[in-house]
């Protein structure tokens, strides 16, 4: 399948189900660990970029509640309205995560909870480079990746009428990617989901990325 076709798949299923996805998902609870350690890692007015935003809850309303400067960016512009509504305090933006563009050092933190894993494999290592050069000497990078190597689509996705498309590398040749991108990985933990499951990578730029 052609990158374009991917994507196209990813934007169609989040437009069509993004409240049964929060249904489904419990997105008013979800993440609450890894988002309650964030914050004690963020100074006062912290800027984040949430990569593959969803419908702004939990991510970008714990962090803009907490005096954090949140954008969120993501694929569907049915996630991005409900965002908007939902997190007036944070700012949104459609569009392909990949052909973002930003200033260096222009983030504290740069987050991608289980939207890495929705870009085509062979874009994936170039974003990871210009994530690292968008956080700040220090910045953290969250990330959940795949654990085990694996393309493909599932139709009937969450029970609508419509599929839905991942791709992921190994959590090792992630981290590998990270880590040749200049960030120090911290820790990764297997997140377990039913038979299978993800990885949590922690990171942080060195504070020279020469």
């Amino acid at each position: 399948m052609q990158s374009d076709e991917a994507k196209e798949l990813v934007r169609r299923g989040y437009d069509a189900l993004s409240e049964r996805y929060d249904e489904a998902f419990g997105s008013d609870t979800k993440y609450g660990e890894w988002l309650a350690e964030l914050l004690t890692r963020l100074g006062d007015g912290s800027r984040v970029l949430d990569v593959g935003c969803g419908a702004g809850v939990p991510v970008a309303k714990v962090l803009a509640d907490g005096g954090h400067e949140v954008t969120g960016v993501d694929i569907s512009g049915v996630q991005v309205k409900r965002a908007q509504e939902r997190v007036p305090h944070a700012t949104f933006v459609q569009g392909d995560a990949t052909k973002l563009e930003f200033p260096a050092e222009s983030f504290d933190a740069v987050l991608t909870f289980y939207s890495l894993i929705h870009i085509p494999l062979d874009e994936q290592e170039r974003l990871l480079q210009k994530i690292a050069t968008w956080l700040r000497p220090g910045g953290v990078f969250v990330a959940t990746v795949g654990a085990t190597a694996w393309t493909g689509a599932e139709e009937g996705w969450l029970g609508g009428d419509v599929p839905m498309w991942w791709s992921s590398a190994d959590t090792d040749t992630t981290r590998g990617w990270i880590e040749a991108a200049g960030l120090v990985v911290e820790r990764a933990e297997f997140v377990p989901e039913g038979d299978s499951g993800h990885t949590l990578i922690w990171a942080s730029l060195r504070a020279s990325n020469n």
